[in-house]
């Protein structure tokens, strides 16, 4: 495909929830598929419900998924404005094309009048829609309405008879009766343009040649393709996206985990891991693959690919895959990712050596970059605390007492406090005590860790360093 462009087109009056960002993802790894433009608007023609801190969190939510635009707030191009609110006269002027063609008509009704409407459409058994009474108005009866002070808004004469088709990437051929369809409103009272006018307009100026969007935009798309028609500009092709679903098939809420993309981030997710999981959902490659490199996905993502069926939202898998990049991560790069997340624990460090080995002995634990100062900090700390399930479970079981007594009766005598050396006589101690391996492991971990799991025993107790081992060792006693 030559010249593609596609639009992201986020309405600021909210956060970048995950049906968002799998929406921009997905526009973004198409474009850059086919080395193509991803272009950022903002529909912000809602001037109520639209905010500057909505649209900054869903600025911040893009650039940390990665996904940079080509076009739009901050790279403005050749189809600027990339603000909706900015482009009235382009609304307008399209407006007026469509009044001058007969296409489009004032209509003065009331609210009172279009809810009467309503109901008495209801009341027949037939779609509560818009009776086109204003329709065939004369100019006399427009006057009148202007003399009482009625302020009108623009509608669009939809076509009555036929069928209107699309040919949907994803979905098919869809098709809707336009017998169904209203004369919609294209421009409010106040002059601003509704959305599907909006919409139309934007991209035939910033020359989209493609709609990738969720599915439940599919009831927008006749009277867009409509507008297309009447305005004689190419249809761009639409592909739309199945929803997102919670783990109990309802629609994604905040139950589910549809909270902000950057709540994530707060969380500890990587940026690699949920661009990675939103890929997933709703798309999957002919033989399953999981795990992808950035280049790989941009260049094994097709529409071909979508699933027609909603996709659901699995925390688990997501914290499986975060635990899979974390894992594969060099230690030098997650020690500094997890930085804030340790400085808020206020853990030492100072030594910077001391904190990367740390962070390295549990790197194959973490899933969540939030879960590193809970699994390191008792190496870098003095004291440290004593679960329940230690107590309970190991340091009062009959024996453990002994058997730290003999162990720090040892330790005091070692002159090589070395992962090797520590091990080895730590083994010695079992075969001539006649000891199984966790009736000694198990009291010795709780005792210098204050916890039943950890790292590979003898490299953290070397970690700790002989001092603080024995130190700790002495503490245990107390709940023996």
């Amino acid at each position: 495909m030559k010249n593609v462009r596609v639009r992201f087109a986020p309405s600021p009056t909210g956060y970048l929830h995950l049906g968002g960002a799998r929406t921009a993802l997905f526009n973004w790894l198409f474009a850059r598929h086919h080395k193509g433009s991803f272009i950022l608007r903002i529909e912000d023609t809602d001037s109520q419900r639209s905010t500057d801190e909505a649209l900054e969190v869903i600025i911040k939510g893009l650039r940390w998924l990665g996904l940079d635009w080509d076009e739009g707030p901050e790279k403005e191009g050749e189809y600027g404005p990339y603000f909706q609110a900015q482009r009235t006269e382009v609304h307008r002027k399209y407006a007026d094309r469509l009044v001058r063609e007969g296409k489009a008509y004032f209509c003065y009704c009331s609210p009172e009048e279009l809810e009467s409407m309503r109901k008495k459409a209801r009341e027949e058994g037939k779609p509560p829609k818009y009776n086109g009474r204003c329709r065939d108005q004369s100019d006399e009866q427009r006057k009148e309405y202007e003399e009482q002070g009625r302020k009108p808004v623009l509608r669009f004469r939809t076509r009555q008879e036929g069928t209107t088709k699309i040919n949907d990437l994803i979905h098919g051929e869809l098709s809707f009766e336009n017998s169904l369809l209203d004369d919609f409103i294209i421009l409010k009272s106040t002059g601003t343009a509704t959305y599907n006018f909006a919409v139309v307009t934007d991209d035939i100026e910033m020359k989209i040649t493609h709609v990738i969007r969720g599915d439940d935009h599919i009831s927008n798309t006749p009277r867009q393709i409509l507008l297309y028609e009447a305005l004689g500009s190419t249809l761009p092709e639409f592909a739309h996206i199945p929803m997102i679903f919670g783990s109990d098939r309802a629609k994604l809420s905040k139950r589910h985990g549809a909270v902000a993309v950057t709540e994530y981030m707060k969380e500890g997710y990587l940026r690699e891991a949920m661009v990675n999981y939103l890929a997933l959902l709703g798309w999957s490659t002919t033989d399953s693959q999981q795990i992808f490199e950035l280049d790989d996905l941009i260049n094994k993502f097709t529409l071909k690919g979508c699933s027609k069926s909603a996709s659901v939202f699995d925390f688990k898998k997501l914290e499986w895959l975060n635990g899979e990049y974390v894992r594969k991560m060099n230690i030098d790069e997650l020690t500094e990712k997890a930085m804030p997340f340790i400085l808020d624990a206020n853990l030492n460090v100072e030594d910077k050596e001391k904190l990367r080995k740390a962070v390295s002995l549990e790197q194959e634990k973490i899933k969540l970059l939030k879960d590193i100062p809970g699994l390191i900090d008792f190496m870098l700390k003095d004291d440290i605390g004593y679960t329940d399930k230690a107590v309970a479970k190991v340091l009062k079981k009959e024996g453990s007492r002994e058997v730290l007594s003999d162990i720090m009766e040892k330790i005091n005598g070692m002159d090589d406090f070395s992962e090797k050396e520590l091990e080895e006589m730590v083994r010695e101690y079992c075969r001539r005590k006649d000891l199984k391996t966790g009736k000694v492991f198990h009291p010795l971990r709780a005792a210098v860790s204050g916890r039943t799991t950890g790292p590979g025993l003898f490299v953290m107790l070397e970690f700790i360093g002989k001092e603080r081992v024995l130190k700790r060792i002495e503490e245990s006693m107390k709940y023996t």
